[in-house]
């Protein structure tokens, strides 16, 4: 596939790729509104509404019953003490379809934080690239992030590594995704690098293309 780099845009920062969904789920121990899981092997203490890093969220719990709802990628599945559930999944993989441009670029409307914004489908970052204005207007305090730096079309400017809380493209719905904020005016358009795309399938057919979920 060709990269999708636009503009003279590289990002010195090496982030790791978002987290897709869990392979195993154990309920440890109950207590009212918490929960101790086990997901992909790691200990996650949880309350009724918080979400583990790899998406898990715990709905409600029920002392008598000995059980937990918890909900991953959109679905729900009651837990019972010890017992392991392998990763659940929708019946259908969410997906959403492209066309390009007139210049034969990818956008794509979609959502960081829940704050709207339309993606250039970028191959060539490594990462999810936002400008500092687009990072306040999503509720994020990128300044907490690590620093790095960047080079840009105007030269080098300060840049941060951040986790975004959800990343939606579509119906496709990311948590816990690495990108990277540069402090000041660009990229103007935010970039939809691999630390979101890593995750799903690509596929292009003339000036279409498809996304579609891993799992």
């Amino acid at each position: 596939m060709k990269h999708l780099l636009a503009r003279p845009l590289f990002l010195l920062l090496t982030l790791l790729p978002a987290v897709a969904g869990a392979a195993d789920i154990t309920l440890f121990a109950l207590f009212k509104d918490k929960a101790i899981l086990q997901v992909e092997g790691a200990r996650r203490v949880l309350a009724t509404g918080a979400v583990s890093p790899e998406g898990v969220k715990l709905v409600s719990t029920d002392t008598q019953a000995e059980e937990a709802v918890v909900e991953l990628n959109g679905k729900r599945e009651t837990l019972r003490l010890g017992v392991v559930v392998s990763a659940f999944q929708s019946a259908a993989r969410e997906s959403v379809t492209l066309f390009a441009d007139t210049s034969g670029f990818f956008h794509a409307e979609g959502s960081i934080n829940g704050a709207a914004v339309t993606f250039l489908v970028d191959t060539g970052a490594n990462t999810i690239a936002i400008n500092s204005a687009t990072a306040k207007r999503a509720g994020i305090d990128y300044t907490k992030g690590h620093a790095g730096t960047a080079r840009t079309a105007s030269g080098y400017a300060p840049m941060y590594g951040v986790r975004l809380a959800t990343v939606k493209v579509g119906e496709i719905v990311l948590r816990n995704v690495e990108a990277g904020v540069i402090d000041g005016p660009q990229p103007e358009t935010p970039l939809l690098g691999m630390s979101f795309l890593s995750a799903l399938e690509m596929k292009r057919e003339g000036n279409k293309m498809e996304l579609t979920r891993r799992y």
